[in-house]
């Protein structure tokens, strides 16, 4: 596959870890209806669905209740006032990205996050000064899994898609990243847990640790 000159990441779960500041946003409903706080380890593992898996957990409501899209909205505004509250960068991220540095690659982002969080969240994190390329769930009028995304990341930053690697903690990233040619990841440290499917995602590559990635890269 040889030496990309280009590293992708999905953003939540891959890059940050904003599961506490989405759990905080589900559980300040609860709260503000007098209903208990709920253990921030119930809500951990649907962190990488949004809206939809915060809602499962502090209410039991799917897209289908009647009144989702309205607690929807106010999961959105809780969240969207309190994004980096508790959320932090993994361990060994930035690491990582200084080594891609060193190594002369770029890199960026592709999220399904929607704009209206991405570039505040990605604007206040000093992590992100260096990002070449940084592309939303409706920065297209696709997002993941279609691979159209990464296709506009890549035109971004001028570059093949089949000259990028990409890696994110989610079957569709996988699925989007092998539909647009490039080489995939499989980042098993996020919210997966031991439950998920890994090996079923057919990925070309696992990690356990953003610091696996640059030892990958080495064998390139």
């Amino acid at each position: 596959m040889g030496l990309p000159q280009a590293v992708l990441f999905d953003l939540d779960g891959t890059l940050i870890d904003s599961a506490p500041d989405l759990g905080a946003a589900a559980d300040k409903m609860r709260k503000d209806r007098g209903m208990s706080s709920l253990d921030d380890a119930l809500y951990r593992p649907m962190a990488g669905s949004g809206a939809r898996g915060m809602l499962e957990i502090a209410f039991g409501m799917g897209p289908d209740h009647p009144d989702y899209e309205a607690f929807k909205e106010e999961f959105l505004s809780n969240y969207e006032q309190a994004m980096t509250v508790r959320s932090v960068i993994f361990e060994g991220v930035q690491e990582l990205l200084a080594h891609l540095h060193m190594q002369g690659l770029r890199w960026g982002v592709v999220t399904n996050k929607h704009q209206r969080f991405t570039l505040p969240l990605t604007a206040q994190l000093p992590l992100f000064a260096t990002a070449q390329a940084i592309v939303s769930g409706d920065t297209t009028p696709h997002a993941k899994p279609h691979p159209e995304p990464l296709f506009e990341a890549a035109r971004r930053m001028q570059l093949s898609p089949q000259h990028c690697w990409y890696v994110g903690d989610d079957e569709r990233d996988i699925v989007a990243g092998k539909a647009a040619g490039m080489t995939t990841v499989a980042a098993h440290y996020g919210y997966l847990g031991s439950q998920a499917e890994v090996l079923q995602w057919g990925a070309d590559h696992i990690i356990h640790s953003p610091w696996a990635l640059a030892e990958l890269l080495v064998q390139a």
